[in-house]
């Protein structure tokens, strides 16, 4: 009988927060696989978890990843933890999960803290719809490459960043944003000095580079989605041309999705144009 992989979640801060189920979980697994040995190691002498650990990490999970997949076809259980939080979550791990569901082994989630949802959850910005992005190229040409191709999306979104380029990535949020975005700050979210801090981009960075203490720890973004409006005249021309080329359904598909607008919305207004146009054919004179 093969053992099971276990997704633990630990805390991201604040010990307390780790779930009895985790604390049972990890005590009773035969072998836990940490992100670093040594950070974990905090964690399970904190409970008296005495359970042996290795090291899984994205520097070795080719080489460990067929070892413990074997152990687990052996009858042995993993749990797998990462420094904090959601393992998987801007963290190692898919890999191994995806070896163990392609060898028929059991996976079960062990639920608890998330820093993502976590920010999200006290950002005060829409949660209907949202997109992780984790962390964003380290130098500002990447950066503000990814944050163009992320500009006109309506939905939240969620980073992480470090925090010797906080101040570099508000900037060039800025540029490709504008600084009227609304946006939050959550900064060592559970942890002593947690700062929670919602602005426009432009007073937000202002309030990061007045305060050093902003330029610690670990940092969550949550940045408002491109909520304005598109007019029927912005799209009009283009919509029309490939209504030429495409079924009215696909065309009106492939415009909302650019725009970030309901289907629905474009293909009506597709209709009326249509419809327009035919008026005017037929009131022409012959």
């Amino acid at each position: 009988m093969t053992g099971l992989l276990y997704i633990v979640a630990t805390p991201i801060g604040n010990l307390s927060d780790i779930s009895q189920r985790a604390i049972d979980t990890l005590k009773s697994a035969d072998i836990i696989a940490c992100e670093d040995t040594r950070t974990s190691a905090v964690l399970l002498k904190f409970f008296n978890i005495n359970t042996p650990t290795l090291a899984y990490h994205e520097h070795n999970a080719d080489s460990q990843t067929p070892k413990l997949i074997d152990k687990l076809q052996s009858g042995q259980s993993i749990a797998l933890i990462s420094d904090a939080g959601t393992p998987l979550i801007s963290d190692p791990g898919f890999r191994l999960v995806r070896a163990a569901h392609e060898q028929g082994i059991g996976v079960v989630p062990i639920v608890g803290a998330c820093a993502m949802i976590a920010a999200l959850s006290v950002a005060g910005l829409a949660s209907d719809k949202f997109s992780f992005l984790g962390f964003l190229p380290a130098k500002s040409h990447g950066r503000i490459t990814a944050l163009n191709s992320w500009q006109k999306r309506s939905e939240t979104l969620i980073f992480y960043e470090a925090p010797h380029r906080i101040i570099d990535c508000l900037t060039d949020m800025i540029s490709v944003f504008g600084g009227e975005r609304e946006a939050t700050l959550c900064r060592e979210l559970t942890k002593t000095f947690e700062t929670i801090k919602k602005l426009p981009l432009a007073q937000l960075l202002e309030f990061v580079k007045q305060d050093s203490n902003q330029q610690k720890g670990e940092i969550v973004l949550v940045v408002a989605g491109n909520t304005k409006t598109h007019s029927t005249t912005e799209y009009d021309e283009w919509l029309l041309r490939i209504a030429q080329e495409l079924p009215p359904k696909k065309a009106a598909a492939i415009v909302a999705d650019v725009l970030q607008l309901k289907k629905s919305t474009v293909y009506d207004r597709l209709l009326t144009l249509q419809n327009n146009e035919q008026t005017i054919t037929t009131q022409e004179p012959s």
